[in-house]
C-alpha cells in the first residue's frame, strides 16, 4: 500500500526523468545515536536527515521520482515533521518491510520495469548531484552498479581464528545509491529471502547478475553515531 504526498502534486513520469526512480530506504533505528527518534530524523542544519537526502535527489539532474520506504509506525510522525518543516517536495510513502530487503521489495511495486531505480540509504545526506548523475548513467550501461570508495585502511581476514592480511587496493566499502534497471532488480527481488542479502547489489548478485562499481566519495558516509552528525555539518558549511 502507498499513499501519495503531498496530494497536489503530480507523480507521473515526464520527459526529463526518462523513467528514473529513486528509493529511499529509512528503517533505522536510533540505538546507536543514543537517540529516543530513529537516526534519519534528527536535525541536521535545522533540518531532518531524511529531508537533506531527499532534496539530494530532488535537485539533482536526473530529478528521480522518489518513493520513500518507512516503517508504518513512523509515518503519522513524518508527516506531522513535513508539516512543520514546510517541506514539500514530491514523493510517495510506502510502509517499510522487517527488513530492508522486504521495503526495497514494497518499493519496488511502485517502479515500471523499463526504468532505472536508484536504492538509497535515508542517512547517506551528502550524496553528490554528480554521483547520482552517474549512478544512473552507468546503471543504463552496465544494469547494476554500486557507489563505492576504496579502503584507506589496512585490511585483516579473521576465519576460525587465524587472521590474514588482503591486498587494500582490491577492497573496495560499498555505499549507496546501487541503481539499477529495474527489470533486473525486480527479478532478483523475486528470489527467497537470504540472511546474506545486507544489501540490493547481493541480491542482485545471487540472481547471477554482475555488480560494476561506480566511484564514491568519502563523503557520502552512514550517519550512524552520534559525531557523525557534528561532521557532516561541518562538510555542509
Amino acid at each position: 500500500m502507498s499513499t501519495d504526498y503531498p496530494a497536489t502534486f503530480n507523480l507521473q513520469p515526464s520527459a526529463n526523468t526518462e523513467k528514473r526512480f529513486a528509493i529511499i530506504v529509512a528503517g533505522g533505528s536510533g540505538s546507536r545515536m543514543q537517540s529516543a527518534v530513529p537516526k534519519q530524523f534528527l536535525l541536521l542544519h535545522g533540518l531532518p536527515v531524511l529531508m537533506h537526502t531527499m532534496q539530494a535527489f530532488h535537485n539533482s539532474h536526473p530529478k528521480p521520482q522518489i518513493i520513500l520506504a518507512l516503517p508504518q509506525s513512523y509515518h503519522e510522525y513524518w508527516i506531522q515533521l513535513c508539516a512543520n518543516h514546510k517541506f514539500a517536495l514530491p514523493y510517495q510513502l510506502v510502509s517499510g518491510g522487517h527488513t530492508r530487503f522486504h521495503s526495497v521489495k514494497n518499493a519496488l511495486e511502485l517502479v515500471p520495469n523499463d526504468a532505472l531505480v536508484a536504492v538509497h540509504d535515508a542517512v547517506r545526506p551528502l550524496i553528490s548531484p554528480t554521483i547520482i548523475e552517474d549512478a544512473y548513467l552507468q546503471a543504463n550501461e552496465h544494469g547494476a552498479v554500486v557507489i563505492a570508495v576504496k579502503s584507506r585502511d589496512s585490511i585483516r581476514q579473521s576465519r576460525n581464528g587465524e587472521t590474514k592480511s588482503l591486498l587494500r587496493d582490491e577492497i573496495y566499502l560499498v555505499q549507496t545509491p546501487q541503481t539499477f534497471k529495474a527489470s533486473l532488480l525486480k527479478e532478483a527481488y523475486q528470489h527467497p529471502y537470504q540472511d546474506s542479502f545486507t544489501d540490493d547489489a547481493s541480491v542482485a548478485e545471487q540472481a547471477g547478475h554482475a555488480i560494476h562499481i561506480v566511484e564514491g566519495s568519502y563523503q557520502n558516509f552512514k550517519i550512524t553515531f552520534p559525531e557523525d552528525i557534528v561532521i557532516a555539518e561541518l562538510l555542509m558549511k
